[in-house]
Parts: structure tokens; C-alpha cells; sequence
């Protein structure tokens, strides 16, 4: 078994671990999102891709930085512990940044390959060490993740705003640097609060197998998490248009002066701004019994993403088919979606943290990003569209999709919230 935190099992603050892993994330994120927010454009404006191309590259990316946790995920449990893992990772993403930031366009690849082994290796495992964190007071792993998903969220926030002002007055190369920078920072966080995180980080999960129970609890339990994670593509689908046709949208439809990437900290924004909100709505209604299910939190994620679809096909409909909108219309957008994001993405992490057999952990946390590596690799498919369709027909199809994901997990909540609830979600 591995060693658990010590605090009060009656504790109801937050351990110092857990804000070791929030500014870990925050410059992680920053440096994945400086790459986010210029990727799009240096494969438009630097290498001269055609954006048949873009997509197909863009999509290829995200699929491989959100399938390689799955990888990074079994090696934690099996062979190298979490706490490993997360350097390793954090070092080869800020390689591939330094790669960028000196190499130009002859190694641009080998740069996306190693930012993309990077992230599988470091993003199941953080993740899975902040559930880790909360073995001895369940109920705030919720709270927890939305805290931590806040840190994320900063680092996007920040990283389109610096990198558009470094490559404005800088250049490409200082705005990847940025990127590898960060990367350092957030080494020297995580290798410093050390000290903080639970000792099991350190070690694997092969001797966990005790904890998971019947194995046909276990089994039902692994194939409830799959099905979300299939069910939530869609979300992924919409959400990675952020960096593809909605740049491509602030870039060619949007009336103002301002460089396409910098609207990409909307979204954060509204996340940092929304959660803590959303946070005290699910508590004042667990006061009275009445929060919804996880499942439930993920329908009307669900739901709000087709809305924010919904908007931009009016966008396009009252002139952006054509010509130039005013710029509220995406930020509208990227307000609604990051409501959803909340109910969706931070109440995913802190599932398979709960339901999860504790001897695949990381690795069904693996498979949750696998679900986000079909959806951005699905974004830059369906990108492709985005030349030979109306742009309000493009948002209609995206937002489609997202309702057909939504009414078919409200086929499958029954009995998804039956195994959840056994399991203690």
C-alpha cells in the first residue's frame, strides 16, 4: 500500500500540497497555451502551410499531447512513480519549447514531438497526485480540483496575452522562449514543495490492488469512466476550435485591430472568474441535498458548449459568413464555453480520481486524456470544413454534436449515476 497524507481525517482546509501543484500547473499551462496560441498562426504566417495542412497538423498535435497520457500514465503506475514522471515530462516540454524558440521551421516537428511526450508524461500524473492529496477528506476533492483547475486556467489566461506582446515587439523566438521558461519554473515549484506532496507520488500503484475491491465492482467501474470519456469527444471536438477556426474567425471575421491570439484569454478569464461562483452554487446546494450528479454537471456542460456554437452561427448569419462582426460576439462565446468547461473538465479530473481502481489510476486518468486527444484530433478533421462551408453552417454542425453528446449521456445517466454512487462520487 502506498503511505497517505497524515492531516486530520475531520481537516477541512486545504493541504499545502495542493497549491505546490496549483503554480506547477500555472506555468505548465502557460507554457502549453503560448504554444496554443501561436501555433495556428506560425503555421499560417511562418511556415506558409496551406490551412488544409494547419488542420491537419493542428489535429495531429492535440491528438498526440492528450493520447500520450495514457501512456505516461501505466508507466507511473507500473514503473516510475507519479513524482518521476511529472519531471521527466516537464523537462521534455521545455526542450520542445527551446526547440522552437532556436530552430526555426527545420525542426519544428521534432520540437511538437517532444512537447507532445512531455505532456504524457506530466499531465495524468499531476493530476492524479492532487486526488492523492484528499484520500483522508473526500469531500473537498471536488473543491480541490476546481482550485486547481483555476491554476491551470491562469497560466491560459496569462500566456496569449505575453506571447502576443513578445511577438509583436520581439518576435516568434522570444515568445517561445517564454514557453521554455516557464517550463523551468515549473521544475524548480514542483522539485521545491517536494516535501509537501503525499509520499505515495513517489512510488507506483501495483501494490493498490487491495483498495479496488470485488474485481466486478472494479470492472463496472473502469467501463461507467469509459463511456464518459467517449460521450465527452464532443466537448473536445468544440472546445479545440479555439486554436483553429475560432482564430481563423478573429483573425479574418472580427472587427478590431488587436492580434487573433490575444482573444484566447477570454476563456480562461471566465473560468478564473465563473469557478469560484459555481463552486458556491454546488455547495450552498449540497447544504440542502440537492447538488446535481457529476453526470448531470457534465449534460449541462454539454449543453451550454452548443450555445456557445449556437451564438457564433448568429455571429456568422448577421454578416460573419462574409464580412467583419464586432468582437462580442467571440468573447460572448468564450464566456459561455468556459461555463461549461467548468461543469465538464474539472468534474472529469476529480472522477476518475474517486472511481478509478486505485491500481489504474493514473492510467484511467491516461484514458481521460485519450478522450481529449480523439476530440482534438476530431477538431482539426472537422476544421478542415471550415474553407468550404458557411461559417454559421460550420458552428451549426459543432454545436449539433454537442447536443447529440449531451442527449445521449441523459440516456446513460441512470445507470451511470448508480455505479458512481457505489463507488462514492
Amino acid at each position: 500500500m502506498t503511505t497517505e497524507p497524515t492531516a486530520s481525517p475531520n481537516s477541512a482546509r486545504h493541504p499545502a500540497g495542493l497549491y505546490v501543484l496549483f503554480f506547477t500547473e500555472l506555468w505548465e499551462r502557460y507554457s502549453f497555451y503560448a504554444l496554443m496560441a501561436l501555433l495556428t498562426l506560425y503555421m499560417d504566417e511562418y511556415l506558409r502551410f496551406p490551412q488544409a495542412k494547419t488542420a491537419q497538423v493542428y489535429g495531429a498535435f492535440l491528438g498526440a499531447v492528450y493520447f500520450l497520457p495514457l501512456v505516461g500514465g501505466f508507466l507511473a503506475d507500473r514503473w516510475i512513480g507519479f513524482y518521476r514522471a511529472v519531471i521527466i515530462g516537464a523537462v521534455l516540454m521545455g526542450l520542445g519549447q527551446f526547440v522552437l524558440a532556436t530552430g526555426g521551421g527545420p525542426t519544428f516537428f521534432l520540437a511538437l514531438a517532444l512537447i507532445a511526450g512531455g505532456t504524457g508524461m506530466l499531465k495524468p500524473n499531476v493530476s492524479t497526485i492532487v486526488g492523492g492529496l484528499y484520500t483522508d477528506r473526500p469531500q473537498l476533492r471536488d473543491a480541490a480540483f476546481n482550485i486547481f483547475y483555476m491554476g491551470i486556467n491562469t497560466g491560459a489566461f496569462i500566456a496569449p496575452l505575453v506571447v502576443a506582446w513578445l511577438r509583436e515587439h520581439y518576435g516568434w523566438s522570444a515568445a517561445f522562449m517564454s514557453a521554455a521558461v516557464a517550463m523551468i519554473l515549473a521544475v524548480v515549484v514542483f522539485t521545491a514543495g517536494k516535501r509537501y506532496l503525499p509520499a505515495g507520488a513517489q512510488k507506483t500503484n501495483t501494490a493498490a490492488a487491495a483498495a479496488d475491491g470485488p474485481s466486478s465492482d472494479a470492472f463496472l467501474r473502469i467501463v461507467a469512466l469509459l463511456v464518459v470519456f467517449v460521450i465527452v469527444i464532443a466537448f473536445w471536438v468544440a472546445f479545440y476550435q479555439n486554436g483553429l477556426t475560432l482564430t481563423f474567425w478573429a483573425k479574418n471575421n472580427t472587427a478590431t485591430s488587436i492580434p487573433p491570439e490575444t482573444f484566447q484569454f477570454v476563456n480562461p478569464l471566465g473560468i478564473i472568474l465563473f469557478s469560484p461562483l459555481l463552486v458556491m452554487l454546488w455547495s450552498a446546494l449540497r447544504r440542502r441535498n440537492s447538488e446535481p450528479s457529476t453526470v448531470s454537471k457534465i449534460i449541462l456542460g454539454m449543453l451550454l458548449t452548443a450555445a456557445t456554437f449556437g451564438i457564433m452561427a448568429v455571429a456568422g448569419l448577421v454578416g460573419g459568413d462574409t464580412g467583419r462582426v464586432s468582437p462580442s460576439w467571440l468573447v460572448s462565446a468564450y464566456l459561455v464555453i468556459a461555463l461549461g468547461e467548468i461543469c465538464l473538465s474539472p468534474m472529469g479530473l476529480s472522477l476518475v480520481t474517486k472511481v478509478a481502481p486505485a491500481r489504474h489510476r493514473a492510467t484511467m486518468m491516461g484514458a481521460w486524456f485519450v478522450a481529449t486527444a480523439a476530440g482534438g484530433y476530431l477538431a482539426g478533421f472537422v476544421g478542415q470544413y471550415w474553407e468550404t462551408l458557411a461559417h454559421s453552417r460550420f458552428f451549426l454542425l459543432v454545436a449539433g454534436l454537442c447536443l447529440v453528446a449531451a442527449a445521449l449521456t441523459a440516456l446513460a445517466k441512470t445507470r451511470l449515476d448508480r455505479v458512481f454512487a457505489k463507488a462514492g462520487a
